[in-house]
């Protein structure tokens, strides 16, 4: 994922540029660059691969006596980025900072310019562009606005963007002026005494301030060694609060959070968002995903929809068969990826595949992406890392847009896996035989979702007691019917990879079938038994369990007063529409499985025998 810092002070930039880039490598990147101004000049270096090849560029040109003092990198205002390859080869060209036509405007860019082709036609042919990137649009498109203020230039050209955005912009005509938009995309700025520092996250910066501003969606914030103004993108001042971070260095990407893990289950709210946000359109009831690169008649030719994955993404593509047949009535398979290839699958021209992948790397997902390729099938992807395998093979695909996820187990990307299906199926539905209200009271219910979230995690420190409780035991049983089946499954999926309890789920209603022989006072079951068309049939097969004496933990929706009849322990989670339960069901099995595995003084971040993406077979 790509990382921004900027500075703007008195110091040299030039080692605070590169050490913050250094703090950022954590995200991934592929290649990296920086931009200095000095003396109304903006001088670049860029280089492919680790930030060690372009700090012996910067290193080679600064102790170069034969290259002149005008060739030195110097100067006390610059940007600096690592870029994660999108749209473009990784190349020095494709690398950032950007510059326009005249070189006076830079620019690093995250995220992605989905309308960046109708932008460049729309400039015309007398912009000359240097690279393959969306980015380098942006610095165009600034020139096209620019008449004297920066600023303004900058929120014209982004009133034009669709996509999203962590943005750093400089102009040789304004030595001192560093200008910083967000949308989609983080950034923080750092206030010193006299200097600023701008970042990705607050990694970069601590060495230097622990005074921060969160630049939100949609603000532009004006840098000057004067101070720091922010604005909307109607012109608006917005007020900003300055904050203290009590994080040292190490602590910093961990956010103040003792696990990476905890980290992610709460980012969820807010990443949730970022999976949505611009995708949806309340008024027609329907969902617009670009990169799906099919024409409404191709879309209504699909009469198959097959769903590829491993592990945790396959649980989030079972949510999403669900949504698939509900809502759009195509006929929907979930395929585990190392399994796909090897039954001589049979696809074609009408059959739609997604291959859903965090890491957009996993090889038996790979693998089935070929082969569905070669059988003629439509392929897309749903992945987290931009640029990675998976969304360079397909032809086309949607970024989940969930951050970097660095805890092994996942949380963060599964929600968004979960959300961009929901968004496929409703698109899908649209075009075919759903109406207009259920469409609108979907995304009336989906917007809601991020707040519910939030008040589920409120209920962490309760959670917590559970899990005190109940870590000693050896097994459990995660149960739950409809929707909330595959929730089941990647509870116990949890359970099990971090805290190493042997754990197994089941459809509710598959208990009679040999399951009901596991159960005893030793064996505590999970049960998920909202408020939805199943409750009456998941609450009879509770009853069951009472029975047999096995102790019970319910997650149920606010208000079921009945359940505690049925229950040792009661969780309560906000209603929503049963198509959504997912996105807010699986949220109190995530904190439990992380509290039992740290009271367990398990290494939750990193189990053992357990890696982040599986590369091979």
């Amino acid at each position: 994922m790509c990382g921004i810092v900027g500075y703007l002070g008195q110091k040299e930039s030039l080692p605070i540029l590169v050490n913050g880039l250094r703090r950022l490598e954590y995200r991934g990147y592929d290649s990296a660059g920086v931009a200095i101004l000095d003396k109304g000049i903006i001088k670049k270096v860029k280089s492919v691969g680790k930030i060690d090849n372009l700090a012996e560029k910067l290193s080679a040109l600064n102790g170069c006596a034969s290259g002149g003092k005008d060739n030195k990198m110097s100067g006390t205002a610059g940007i600096a980025h690592t870029r994660w390859a999108t749209h473009g080869g990784v190349t020095e060209e494709n690398a950032h900072p950007h510059t326009d036509c005249s070189g006076k405007i830079v620019l690093a860019h995250n995220g992605i310019i989905e309308n960046y082709r109708e932008l460049k036609i729309e400039l015309g042919e007398t912009h000359k562009y240097t690279s393959q990137t969306d980015s380098e649009v942006l610095a165009h498109l600034i020139e096209h606005y620019y008449k004297g203020d920066l600023r303004q230039a900058v929120q014209s050209a982004l009133r034009r963007v669709r996509g999203t955005y962590g943005l750093v912009v400089m102009h040789a005509d304004h030595p001192d002026m560093i200008i910083a938009a967000r949308l989609g995309s983080p950034l923080v700025v750092g206030v010193g005494d006299g200097e600023f520092f701008i970042g990705s996250d607050a990694t970069p910066m601590l060495a230097y301030t622990k005074k921060v501003v969160f630049l939100e969606d949609g603000e532009i914030a004006e840098i000057t060694l004067a101070g720091m103004q922010t604005f909307n993108l109607r012109n608006q001042n917005v007020i900003k609060k300055v904050e203290e971070i009590d994080w040292d260095e190490a602590q910093a990407e961990l956010q103040g959070f003792p696990h990476f893990m905890l980290k992610e289950i709460f980012d969820q709210p807010v990443v949730f968002k970022d999976a949505v946000r611009g995708r949806v359109d309340q008024e027609e009831g329907t969902a617009h995903l670009g990169g799906l690169n099919m024409s409404e008649a191709q879309m209504r030719e699909i009469n198959r929809v097959i769903l590829i994955a491993c592990g945790t993404a396959s649980y989030a593509a079972m949510v999403g068969k669900y949504a698939f047949e509900r809502l759009a009535g195509i006929p929907t398979e979930v395929d585990v990826g190392s399994e796909f290839r090897y039954r001589d699958p049979i696809v074609d021209n009408h059959t739609l595949v997604f291959a859903i992948s965090q890491s957009g790397e996993t090889a038996d997902t790979l693998a089935a992406v070929r082969e569905a390729k070669r059988k003629g099938a439509f392929v897309r992807g749903i992945v987290n890392v931009v640029g990675s395998t998976i969304a360079r093979e397909t032809d086309g695909g949607t970024y989940i847009h969930a951050g970097p996820e660095l805890a092994v187990a996942s949380s963060k990307a599964y929600i968004n896996m979960v959300a961009v299906l929901l968004l496929y199926a409703l698109q899908f539905g649209r075009s075919r035989r759903l109406s207009l209200a259920t469409g609108q009271r979907i995304l009336t219910a989906l917007g809601e979702i991020s707040e519910k979230m939030k008040i589920i995690l409120a209920q962490s420190e309760k959670i917590k007691k559970l899990a005190e409780k109940y870590k000693n035991y050896q097994n459990f049983l995660y149960l739950g019917r409809g929707i909330n089946y595959p929730v089941a499954l990647e509870g116990s999926h949890k359970l099990k990879e971090i805290s190493y309890i042997h754990s197994e789920a089941y459809p509710a209603g598959e208990m009679k079938h040999g399951v009901n022989a596991l159960l005893a006072p030793d064996f505590p079951v999970i049960g998920i038994m909202t408020k939805n068309q199943l409750y009456e049939k998941m609450s009879s097969s509770i009853e069951e369990v009472r029975a047999r004496k096995s102790p019970v933990i319910l997650i149920v929706s606010e208000g079921d007063i009945k359940a505690q009849e049925l229950a040792d322990e009661i969780i309560y989670v906000p209603e929503t529409m049963e198509l959504l339960e997912p996105l807010l069901n699986i949220i109190p099995l995530q904190l439990f499985a992380y509290h039992t595995a740290v009271l367990l003084g398990r290494d939750v971040d990193r189990p053992r025998n357990l890696a982040k993406s599986v590369t091979v077979e």
